[in-house]
Formats: C-alpha cells, sequence, structure tokens
C-alpha cells in the first residue's frame, strides 16, 4: 500500500474506468443531500427554534436583571457579556468542544472521536480535491490514505469497543437497528471498503462497487441518521458556553455552593459544606448494570 498514491486518479485514466466529469456529478449529487436533508431534519426536529427560543428566553431574564426566578434570588449571577466575552466563548468551543472533543471525560472514548471526526474530514476534504481537482499529488494522496486510515481506526473503534448498548446493555454487536446504527455502518463501510479499494488494486470491480454502496448509504441517509448532528453539536456547545457566562443557565441552578441561596437550598446539613466531587464515586464502576 502506497500512501502517496490513491485509486481515483487511476480509475480517471484507466482504459474502461469512470471519467472525471462522472465522479464530480455524484460528489455533487451527494453534497446536495447532505444539504437537503440536513436542512429536512431541522425544520423536522426544530433544533434552529430551539436555539432561537433559548436565546429569546436569556434575553429576557437578562433585561430583567437580578429579580427572583424559579431558582432564587442569586446575587451577580447575571451578567451582560461584551463582544469579546462572546469571541472568548466561540473560541473555547471550536478549540475545545470541536477540535479536540472536550465534552468526553473518558480519555479513550475521546481519542476515538477525534480519530474518527478528523479521520472523515480529512478523508472527504481530500477527496473533494482531488476529483474536483482531477488531478491528485502526493500531499492530497497522503491526507486520503490517512483520513481513512484514521476513520477505520475511529469507527470501529467506536463499534466495539464503546457502543453504548453492546457495553451497558449486553446486546450483540450484531444485533443492528438501522435507524439507530447507519450512520455507525456507513462510516465503517465507507472507511474499510476504502481501504480495500486501495490496497486491492483500485478499478472498478468489487471493492469500488463496495465503496459506491457504502459512501451512498453514509451520505443518503442524513434524514434518519445521526450524520446532521455533527452540525448541530457546535452550536449547542457556543450556546452552553454563552448562558453559562452570563448566567441564564437555562433558569437552572449554579453547581456552586458559593452562594448563601445554594448552600441553604439542601435539606440534609451533609450537602450544605459537601465538595462539589462529593458522590463521583459511581463513575469508578463501569456502567454494566444489565
Amino acid at each position: 500500500m502506497d500512501i502517496t498514491t490513491t485509486p481515483i486518479a487511476a480509475l480517471a485514466l484507466a482504459e474502461n474506468g469512470i471519467a472525471w466529469a462522472d465522479m464530480q456529478t455524484y460528489v455533487t449529487v451527494m453534497i446536495a443531500l447532505v444539504i437537503v436533508m440536513t436542512i429536512a431534519d431541522l425544520l423536522h426536529k426544530k433544533s434552529a427554534t430551539y436555539f432561537f427560543q433559548a436565546a429569546e428566553k436569556a434575553d429576557e431574564l437578562l433585561a430583567a436583571g437580578e429579580a427572583e426566578s424559579s431558582i432564587g434570588n442569586e446575587t451577580g449571577r447575571l451578567k451582560q457579556l461584551s463582544t469579546g466575552d462572546k469571541v472568548n466563548a466561540l473560541v473555547a468551543t471550536v478549540a475545545i468542544d470541536v477540535a479536540t472533543a472536550g465534552e468526553f471525560s473518558n480519555g479513550p472514548r475521546r481519542l476515538v472521536h477525534i480519530f474518527t471526526m478528523w479521520g472523515f474530514v480529512l478523508f472527504v476534504a481530500a477527496t473533494a480535491i482531488i476529483i474536483y481537482g482531477e488531478a491528485e499529488n502526493a500531499m492530497s494522496a497522503t491526507a486520503w490514505n490517512i483520513g481513512a486510515i484514521m476513520l477505520l481506526v475511529g469507527s470501529w473503534g467506536y463499534w466495539f469497543a464503546f457502543k453504548v448498548d453492546c457495553q451497558s446493555e449486553a446486546q450483540s454487536y450484531f444485533q443492528i437497528d438501522l435507524r439507530k446504527d447507519i450512520f455507525s455502518l456507513g462510516l465503517m463501510g465507507t472507511s474499510l471498503a476504502t481501504l480495500g479499494w486501495e490496497i486491492y488494486g483500485g478499478g472498478t470491480g468489487t471493492w469500488f462497487t463496495l465503496v459506491l454502496i457504502s459512501t451512498t448509504a453514509l451520505f443518503g441517509s442524513v434524514y434518519w441518521s445521526k450524520f446532521s448532528h455533527m452540525f448541530f453539536k457546535p452550536a449547542a456547545a457556543y450556546n452552553k458556553r454563552i448562558i453559562e457566562a452570563n448566567g441564564t443557565n437555562e433558569n437552572l441552578p449554579h453547581e456552586t455552593r458559593d452562594d448563601e441561596w445554594q448552600k441553604n437550598r439542601h435539606s440534609m446539613e451533609l450537602l450544605k459544606d459537601a465538595p462539589m466531587d462529593m458522590g463521583l464515586g459511581i463513575k469508578r464502576s463501569k456502567p454494566e448494570n444489565y
């Protein structure tokens, strides 16, 4: 396997291969499917409506100042954010929540997510550059191969090491629900078929057919799969940072015992001065509760 080449360029140059224009048409259709189905999913789940309504409620709480609410009167809880505060929240969202999967406290799970995400980004970007540029070079080919390998490690690692219903509910790895699993299966199939196509000589044979089937399943099932969540999660992460920074916090109590009201709301004396990490011993055992 030579990671400085891909079977894509060879496919276009082969006597019975596929023209660049046909490959470009296929990629364009896949991009269109992602856009259309993501918008349809957005409308169906009303995700944008939720974020806009949450922002309006936060503005109302800020405008009301320190008036009493369902969480009590916490002095100094609310804060009007400056442009700099919002920029800092955006930078933190991109650098921590998105680029390095900061939402995961489990190190191996976080690594699997990073491999899957960045492998997918590298693979898709390199594919588009090669096909629309109608040529490949060592850099784009290397990115394509490394992306496919990372995607393989990440997607298959997730399935066999971190899939919740298998790890915590004793379900078989081969018990598949397409509505829940099509996204994972699409990533797994695409990475495996792509590397098989690369290793076993390219062309338009069995491995190429598997590449077409897996990529079409991945990009053509966005409306029913978890694919579109990759667009929503950054927005949700940014919104979370904003509402925590301005103090509105969706009208929920802050996790702090510095405030007298927070301390005194507990009926148990034990909890009034307890450390914030009290009770986390449950995290020491794996959730194998079946």
